[in-house]
């Protein structure tokens, strides 16, 4: 074999095993990653370890490929009873909260650093996005309202479509490019929103029936279809001069929450890959940062950073959800969580790329900003959640249902745990209620397996196999969800089918 590539097998696996050590100490700190990645990036770099690497072009691909897979993540794992009441706030939040705060920012610009329009609304525009992986790995693990929560990752997976476009098109302005009237712009960025969207619905819905009407010989092939369709949306889209990103993170929410076989394989699956392709994509960029320019970029982009975080990040909030009646102090915290992290320095690399006069000023500036603004926020969400006094209780986690189709009897078999507070424990099987052609026929409690009869209760920390005619597949995993949030008199107080959620 190459030399050359045994290397760089060796390293890139020596730098996805200290990621994953760096995301522990992470947690222990109570730090973002992707600043740990960052630095790891940084030290293997020309001021590190001597890596030479100045590729920004083939920077921008694979940051672009690390975003596809990031955001069909993010669908992927988004329930859509908590997004169904946050879409309005999210649609508006990722255009006109997007409006609002690269206009905002572009005129601080101007104001203080004395920047020309064109230039001080590309850079507007490249620090206005939230980035999907820091708000998802962030926001996931604080106990907060889930519709502000859903409102916030669904901004974040939706905002990163406009924002490429309006960056793209500036920097052909500062290029000597052809440059068309504004309405002209905000024309083709809605009908390529539109467009992708369409896309990425239209395949997420039909792999899901193909998904579902599949018998593939491994289980593990489901998790590779499933992700694949994602990226297949992406390209898709792309292809037909529409927003891929749009495009894959529908195609996600979709699939992610369609009773697909072995979905919490699926789930962990693409976990896996998007942290894999979150380590890559800043260890990357941090390589690509020369560390000796970043100190002229300094008071730059804390001027930038504080007029984002304490103007323009605020007045696009207030602008954005004051129609949609939610509490203040919710309004103040999604203004404090909007996160930035690789989506901002991937959109630096464009102007790059496109050779816009002053762009590595735009790199260093949206590099320093992103490492010094994530760690003040990142750090101090739990903190601003229990000033604003919206720190929900902790609730118990909902129960995953796991199937695998049995193609010759029509027919699925689902596994489920019960969960640490779930309401399933101490319930009777009759009690469950479930359809006449399924069934609980094992349970694993303590190591020890059993066949249950109508006598058997549930208990927590029970494993319990579920066999059930495919037509009713979907009303039974219904049926224990609802058991599992109101207990056995689900049905006579109208839980079944609804979701709890918090405002």
């Amino acid at each position: 074999m190459n030399t050359t590539v045994t290397v760089g097998l060796a390293v890139g696996a020596l730098v996805v095993l200290v990621a994953a050590l760096a995301l522990r100490l992470a947690d222990r700190l109570g730090l973002p990653s992707l600043l740990l990645y960052l630095a790891l990036g940084v030290a293997l770099g020309e001021s590190g370890l001597g890596v030479e690497f100045e590729d920004v072009a083939l920077t921008q691909t694979l940051g672009i490929a690390a975003l596809v897979v990031i955001l069909a993540e993010g669908g992927l794992t988004t329930r859509w009873a908590d997004v169904r009441r946050a879409v309005g706030p999210a649609l508006s939040l990722s255009t006109v909260g997007v409006v609002v705060s690269v206009t905002t920012t572009a005129a601080v610009g101007v104001w203080l650093l004395g920047l020309t329009w064109p230039f001080a609304l590309l850079l507007g525009a490249v620090v206005s996005s939230t980035d999907a992986a820091a708000v998802f790995a962030t926001l996931r693990r604080l106990p907060l309202p889930r519709r502000m929560v859903a409102a916030l990752e669904v901004e974040s997976g939706l905002n990163d479509a406009p924002v490429i476009l309006l960056v793209a098109a500036l920097s052909e302005t500062l290029t000597g490019g052809e440059s068309e009237a504004w309405w002209v712009t905000a024309v083709v960025v809605v009908a390529e929103l539109a467009g992708g969207a369409v896309i990425g619905l239209a395949l997420g819905a039909g792999g899901a029936w193909l998904l579902r009407r599949s018998a593939l010989p491994l289980s593990g092939f489901y998790p590779l279809a499933t992700l694949a369709l994602c990226v297949l949306a992406y390209a898709s889209a792309s292809l037909a001069h529409t927003s891929g990103f749009v495009a894959v993170y529908l195609c996600g929410l979709v699939l992610g929450n369609a009773s697909l076989p072995h979905r919490a394989v699926t789930i962990g699956f693409a976990e896996g890959m998007a942290s894999l392709a979150q380590i890559g994509l800043f260890v990357l960029l941090g390589l690509l940062v020369s560390p000796g320019r970043l100190p002229t970029a300094i008071g730059p982009a804390l001027l930038i950073g504080l007029a984002l975080l304490l103007v323009a990040r605020p007045l696009s909030v207030v602008a954005s959800l004051a129609w949609f009646r939610m509490p203040w102090p919710q309004q103040a915290f999604v203004s404090w969580a909007g996160l930035r992290g690789a989506v901002p320095i991937v959109l630096a690399t464009i102007p790059l790329t496109a050779g816009v006069p002053d762009a590595p000023l735009v790199f260093d500036t949206v590099f320093v900003l992103v490492v010094v603004f994530t760690l003040v926020q990142g750090s101090s969400l739990p903190w601003m959640a229990r000033r604003l006094g919206i720190a929900a209780p902790l609730t118990p986690r909902e129960i995953e249902v796991e199937s695998a189709p049995l193609e010759e009897l029509d027919a699925e078999l689902m596994q489920m745990r019960v969960p640490e507070g779930s309401r399933l424990h101490g319930v009777y099987l009759p009690e469950l209620r479930l359809p006449e052609d399924a069934a609980v026929v094992l349970i694993v409690r303590d190591g020890r397996s059993f066949v249950p009869d109508e006598t058997t209760r549930l208990m927590r920390g029970d494993q319990a196999l579920l066999v059930s005619a495919r037509r009713s597949r979907r009303e039974a995993e219904r049926r224990l969800r609802a058991v599992s949030r109101a207990g056995r008199l689900a049905s006579w107080r109208g839980e079944e089918g609804a979701a709890t959620e918090s405002d």
